[in-house]
């Protein structure tokens, strides 16, 4: 029998100026070795071509190729190579996958170096990924039980919180008969989720495909961090839970099916994550594709399916053509992302200064992901800590914002401010939803739906009820909660100045903020980070002198904390395109799903050292008690030993 409480010990962390010898010594005797030396001479003081021993320069008419192991040639010294049978890196013996095409060069060259991607010689074979590893049967029974167990007590006297609580807000309570609002009355739908009970320790089983960046670029310390984050994400899954890695670098592959997390379990998958070596170029369109097809063809589908996707450099593959060797442009991020994934949210982590930030954020955006950005290093185990505490908590899955209008003559719905939620408005204007997807336990969503409202002769009017259809995720039971109706005051006049209650303020301010953070990163892609830092320091000085903010509300604060971090990184356009573009991808992430992400840097201010040392931002906007938890317990481990893997919160082991 497997011993439940034997150690699985997570990657030790090197010293980023150790040379990683001991994961090089691991590597394949197939391998080529990076220490041989080169067949040919090349010259450390130039870029030459290590077959013509020409100096490469671009833009001097002749065309260049850039081998899967990233070493660059003249195109037609590689063509003539290739025609005589030698796909062989000459520099590093790689074998290649990818050779270039054979031309036709009976025109004249090019005015311009305009550099083409590097497509596949073929597409890699479709082999099947129906072998995901079944739960047990005793697991399945155990986990029956406990739903048998949930629904009891949601029954009994010792029922607790409901899973999902409704609340309406509207903008003032009261507004005169004769007086008409053009539609600018706005109502705060106010949404959040249960608290896992600890009386109920089930949860939904989760499948997680991990789709790890693996390319050259990732080398040394980079890696061993890596593989310390993966390896506590797998120690804190639990044994109803499926986790699948997938690792890209030229091309991409499963490095194993998806796996029950029992004790067996992790210890192959953190050996199988041990065992990675970085190498070659950086394909992040493959990863996807690959890790898409482990979601599809598995044959047992837990209820909660999602992936994980980080990298740490730019797409050397999908590209469209250049434009003149001016600036690179993509005609369609969201190209990229496999179809089949429309309902798996992919949170995105954006590692280091070079990956490509505007790529990873829409990927997670299109998908109902976030985007972490992750500029230290040392934090990956954090930031993965964080996602997996709200991963292993979902308590709403697929949800539905069904709104209506009760009041019958004139009232109509004119917007619903959802941030990155779809959402839609009926052609009368008398109804609306939002589709608002998962919710982890204690997450809360706040939508403002902004009303047209006419005059009327009664002392009082309904404006709307709300009903929200979701699925539980344990009973996988379809369950509706309603609103009561929000009614208003219709006096002939109004006595005193309404005051415009605080919780709508507070959501119009993060509206407000998110929108001067979109618009500040537009001028300072353009060029102009002056203008970009003055509209946010407009922006911090407008959020001063709102209501909730002179209340001393927390998000109020949060905001504020943003804003000046962002201003920090436009002072210079070095410092913006270094990580200020990433901050503020990953910062309207978070606020536009009103979900934490990672944003963890050392230059902004307003942080202060946690408990391992770590640069911690203060304080953090949406983050639950579960991801605070899991957090902490990432830090831990950084002035600890490994210690058994403990049940994750509502497990059972």
């Amino acid at each position: 029998m497997e011993n439940p409480n034997e150690t699985l010990n997570l990657p030790k962390i090197q010293d980023p100026s150790s040379t990683d010898d001991a994961s090089r010594s691991s590597v394949d005797s197939t391998r080529p070795d990076p220490s041989a030396p080169p067949p040919l001479p090349s010259s450390s003081s130039k870029n030459e071509c290590a077959i013509c021993l020409d100096e490469i320069v671009k833009g001097d008419g002749k065309a260049l190729f850039t081998a899967e192991c990233c070493h660059t040639f003249h195109f037609d010294c590689i063509t003539t190579n290739v025609k005589h049978g030698n796909k062989i890196c000459p520099l590093c013996r790689t074998q290649w996958k990818q050779v270039p095409s054979f031309l036709d060069n009976s025109r004249p060259p090019s005015r311009f170096h305009i550099p083409l991607p590097v497509p596949p010689l073929s597409s890699p074979p479709q082999i099947s990924f129906e072998d995901d590893e079944l739960l047990p049967q005793a697991q399945a029974q155990a986990q029956a039980q406990a739903q048998a167990q949930a629904q009891a007590q949601a029954h009994g006297d010792q029922r607790g919180p409901p899973p999902l609580e409704v609340k309406l807000v509207p903008q003032v309570s009261a507004v005169a008969k004769q007086a008409t609002t053009l539609g600018d009355f706005a109502v705060l739908v106010h949404l959040k989720a249960g608290v896992v009970s600890d009386e109920v320790p089930s949860r939904a089983p989760l499948d997680l495909v991990a789709v790890l960046d693996v390319s050259s670029s990732m080398d040394g310390a980079k890696m061993e961090l890596l593989k310390n984050a993966v390896g506590f994400v797998i120690q804190n899954l639990g044994e109803t839970d499926r986790l699948s890695v997938v690792v890209f670098s030229s091309d991409a592959r499963r490095l194993f099916p998806l796996k029950v997390m029992s004790v067996a379990g992790k210890r192959e998958a953190i050996q199988a994550v041990n065992s990675l070596v970085a190498d070659g170029c950086t394909n992040i369109a493959e990863g996807l594709k690959v890790g898409a097809r482990v979601i599809e063809d598995r044959r047992c589908r837990s209820p909660v399916p999602v992936m994980m996707l980080l990298s740490d450099g730019q797409d050397n593959y999908t590209f469209s053509q250049f434009g003149f060797g001016v600036r690179r442009q993509r005609t369609n991020y969201e190209s990229l992302l496999p179809s089949s994934t429309s309902q798996v949210p992919i949170h995105a982590f954006g590692f280091g200064s070079d990956h490509d930030a505007e790529l990873m954020h829409a990927i997670s955006r299109v998908s109902g992901g976030t985007f972490s950005f992750i500029e230290t290093e040392t934090v990956i185990r954090d930031a993965f800590a964080q996602c997996i505490g709200g991963l292993l908590s979902v308590v709403v899955l697929e949800q539905v914002v069904e709104i209506e209008c009760v009041h019958q003559e004139g009232l109509k719905i004119s917007s619903i401010k959802a941030g990155s939620y779809r959402n839609s408005v009926s052609s009368d204007g008398r109804s609306g939803t939002i589709n608002v997807g998962d919710m982890y336990a204690e997450e809360e969503r706040d939508f403002l739906v902004v009303l047209e409202i006419p005059s009327c002769e009664s002392e009082s009017m309904s404006l709307l009820k709300v009903r929200c259809v979701y699925k539980d995720p344990v009973t996988r039971e379809t369950v509706r909660v309603e609103s009561g109706e929000l009614i208003i005051q219709r006096p002939n006049e109004l006595t005193g100045e309404e005051v415009v209650s605080i919780e709508v303020d507070r959501q119009r301010n993060r509206f407000l903020v998110s929108q001067a953070i979109s618009e500040a990163k537009v001028l300072a892609d353009g060029g102009d980070v002056r203008a970009a830092a003055e509209l946010l320091r407009k922006s911090e000085r407008d959020l001063a002198e709102t209501l909730s903010a002179r209340a001393g509300d927390g998000l109020c604060e949060s905001l504020t904390f943003e804003l000046r971090a962002l201003q920090e990184k436009m002072r210079s356009m070095s410092m913006y395109q270094t990580s200020g573009r990433a901050y503020a991808l990953s910062s309207m992430s978070s606020h536009s799903a009103q979900r934490a992400t990672a944003r963890y840097s050392p230059t902004s201010p307003g942080y202060s050292p946690g408990p391992a040392g770590y640069s911690m931002p203060l304080p953090q906007a949406y983050q639950t008690s579960a991801m605070a938890r899991m957090v902490t317990r990432s830090q831990q481990l950084g002035i600890q030993s490994p210690t058994p893997a403990s049940p994750a919160p509502g497990d059972q082991t």
